[in-house]
């Protein structure tokens, strides 16, 4: 039985896609950052861990805790939208902190018993949004840009080893906790110069009509990615995610 680890299983896709897992004879270690056993049926093959991925102590115990990983999946992160002029720079620094760095950090803590092994796989979840420019979520989409372009280099570099690396990239989703979240973390809203044109772009957003993505895409990207040795280094996920890198091609 192979085991995947997968960060940020507290709601979303990381939760859709441990359960999808857990349905499929693999062991999982599902981590969040307070842990929840009741957010999942109750099974053998299911371990639930926490983990902040910005804590060095926590991933080191996390990693520990859950032996030998086959599969790491690094999906936690956050987004915080707000045009540039206004963006706090604490937040900026906090989208890095969990969307890039919490996710390079992850993959070098799983990296030496994988090569050991001359086995494993590393799926790193970032967006779409990558594809295109789109306002209000420059720092986010740099945040998940940058892990982009790390992952190209890791897969050249760990090739060698009998090791993958993949991007599963979503779309836009009504079925998670993310766009919630995320208008939290709005600033600028009421601002006397960006104020009509956030509210403006936000509405636009809100009342498009296009296709989108389901957690299920998702998680049956991460799948894919985790056992079809054929799968590219870019799997976008969602019919939405698949215009948008049909149309960067």
């Amino acid at each position: 039985m192979k085991t995947v680890l997968i960060t940020g299983c507290s709601s979303g896709f990381g939760l859709d896609t441990a359960r999808y897992f857990l349905g499929r004879d693999w062991r999982v270690v599902a981590t969040m950052r307070t842990p929840r056993e009741d957010l999942f049926p109750a099974s053998p093959d299911l371990r639930v861990l926490p983990l902040d991925v910005t804590d060095p102590h926590s991933i080191r115990a996390a990693v520990a805790g859950a032996g030998e990983i086959d599969v790491l999946v690094n999906n936690a992160g956050f987004g915080a939208p707000a045009p540039f002029e206004l963006q706090d720079m604490e937040t900026v620094r906090g989208l890095f902190e969990t969307n890039t760095f919490g996710t390079i950090a992850m993959a070098q803590a799983v990296l030496p018993q994988m090569r050991e092994r001359g086995s494993g796989v590393i799926i790193n979840v970032t967006s779409s949004a990558t594809y295109k420019p789109l306002p209000l979520i420059g720092a986010y989409r740099a945040s998940k840009a940058a892990v982009n372009a790390i992952t190209e280099s890791l897969a050249a570099e760990i090739a060698q080893f009998g090791l993958r690396a993949h991007l599963v990239l979503p779309g836009s989703s009504g079925e998670t906790r993310f766009r919630e979240s995320a208008r939290s973390g709005l600033r600028g809203f009421h601002d006397p110069v960006y104020g009509q044109f956030m509210q403006d772009t936000i509405a636009r957003m809100a009342n498009s009509v296009g296709p989108g993505t389901r957690s299920r895409d998702v998680a049956e990207a991460v799948w894919r990615a985790a056992t079809d040795p054929a799968a590219p280094l870019y799997i976008p996920a969602g019919a939405d995610a698949e215009q948008w890198a049909a149309e960067a091609r």
